[in-house]
C-alpha cells in the first residue's frame, strides 16, 4: 500500500478525491481480510464497505507509528465480528463430536504433497465451506493469530468452544484435502 501522511490529511478534511484514493489503495487488503471471513463476494463487498467507512470516521485515532496496513485491518476484523455479533440470532448450530476418532495420529505429515495439489485460492474455498462460525473461528486463530482467549471475549463463547472450532475447522479442510489427493496419502493441519 502507498498510503502517504498528505492522503490521511486530506480523508480527514473530507477530501473525496483523497478517501477515493485511500479506498483504492485499501482495496486489495480489505477485500482480502472480508472474503475470509464470508461465504460470497456480495458479503465481502458489503462488509469492506462498512469498515472503510469506520476506517474514515476513526482516522483521527490513527497514530502514524503503528503501520496502516495493521491498523486498517485491525478495523476491518472488529467491523466484521460486530457484523456477526448483529447476525448472531441467525448462528449456526454445530453438534460437538468427538474429534480424536477416525484421525491415524500415527502417520507422518507430508505437507510438500498437498502444496504441490492446490493453489491458495482453492485451500480459502475450503475454508469457505465451512460452517460460518468455525470459519470465523478458524481465521481469527488460524490466519489473524488471535488467542482462544481473546476470540472467546469477541465472539461471546467459550474458549474450549473456540478450541473446537479450530479442530472441527482442520479436521474438515483435512477431510476435504484427502478426497481430492491419493487415499493413501494423510494430511496434517
Amino acid at each position: 500500500m502507498n498510503i502517504t501522511p498528505s492522503i490521511l490529511k486530506a480523508c480527514k478534511k473530507g477530501d473525496r478525491l483523497a478517501q477515493s484514493q485511500l479506498y483504492r489503495e485499501c482495496f486489495s487488503l480489505m477485500k482480502g481480510v472480508c472474503i475470509r471471513y464470508v461465504k460470497n463476494d456480495e458479503e465481502a463487498r458489503a462488509l469492506m464497505n462498512a469498515g472503510f467507512l469506520k476506517i474514515l470516521t476513526k482516522l483521527d485515532t490513527y497514530k502514524s507509528h503503528v503501520p496502516f496496513e495493521a491498523w486498517a485491518r485491525r478495523i476491518m476484523i472488529n467491523t466484521i465480528i460486530d457484523q456477526y455479533r448483529r447476525d448472531k440470532k441467525y448462528k449456526e448450530n454445530i453438534r460437538v463430536t468427538d474429534l480424536e476418532e477416525g484421525i491415524d495420529l500415527g502417520r507422518s505429515v507430508d505437507y510438500n504433497h498437498a502444496e504441490q495439489h492446490f493453489d491458495a485460492e482453492e485451500l480459502m474455498e475450503l475454508v469457505r465451506r465451512l460452517p460460518q462460525m468455525s470459519q470465523q473461528v478458524f481465521n481469527l486463530f488460524a490466519i489473524d493469530g488471535y488467542s482462544h482467549q481473546e476470540i472467546s471475549e469477541m465472539l461471546g463463547m467459550s474458549t474450549g468452544t473456540s478450541k473446537w472450532h479450530v479442530s472441527f475447522a482442520r479436521k474438515t479442510i483435512i477431510e476435504q484435502l484427502q478426497k481430492k489427493m491419493k487415499p493413501e496419502t494423510k494430511l496434517w493441519l
